[in-house]
């Protein structure tokens, strides 16, 4: 997991070799690159999004945004500039998605060629159809019943791997009546 997480934030943490300043933590936005992240639809839902070159800025700007000349206002045609005035880019991309659904956004995104996803709450989660195509749930017992629950990541077919029932409180705790000299 340390290596999973290393590589994951490998791009914020090469900017602080040696003592360099980091970039700013902007939670679920990329630390370098804007837009990229969560952005809030009409319906208040969130979207997320990530422009990733020039050609996508384009992109963005003309068929999401529908402002031809944002693509080359001085304020924002390189993505330096878009990463330092992101509040006063937000405002403009706020003004437009709030005039859009989660849906009608993200139908525009898949339209302009722009990496998009739906950001599930902890419902969307249990109801992912990705989790359910690729066989990821199993049942484990519990002190209530069986319940669902998800399988370890990394699993293969060279092994049969356990899900071991769930403890019920206490299970595990040494009773006062028995001690470790008592012989029982």
């Amino acid at each position: 997991m340390l290596e999973s997480l290393g590589e994951w934030m490998s791009f914020p943490m090469y900017y602080a070799y040696k003592g360099a300043e980091p970039p700013p933590r902007n939670g679920a936005s990329h630390a370098t690159i804007y837009p990229y992240g969560p952005f809030k639809a009409g319906d208040g839902k969130t979207v997320m999004l990530g422009l990733q070159n020039e050609r996508e800025w384009v992109q963005f700007c003309e068929t999401i945004l529908e402002n031809s000349a944002l693509a080359v206002d001085e304020r924002f045609d390189r993505n330096f500039k878009r990463n330092g005035k992101r509040a006063e880019l937000l405002e403009i991309i706020n003004a437009c998605f709030s005039k859009l659904t989660s849906e009608q956004l993200i139908a525009k995104l898949e339209k302009a060629q722009i990496a998009n996803a739906h950001l599930n709450d902890m419902a969307g989660l249990w109801k992912h159809e990705q989790l359910k195509a690729r066989n990821r749930w199993t049942e484990v017992g519990s002190p209530n019943g069986t319940i669902a629950a998800l399988l370890l990541p990394g699993l293969n077919d060279s092994y049969d791997y356990r899900m071991d029932p769930i403890c019920g409180w206490g299970a595990h705790r040494l009773h006062p009546q028995r001690t470790w000299n008592s012989g029982v």
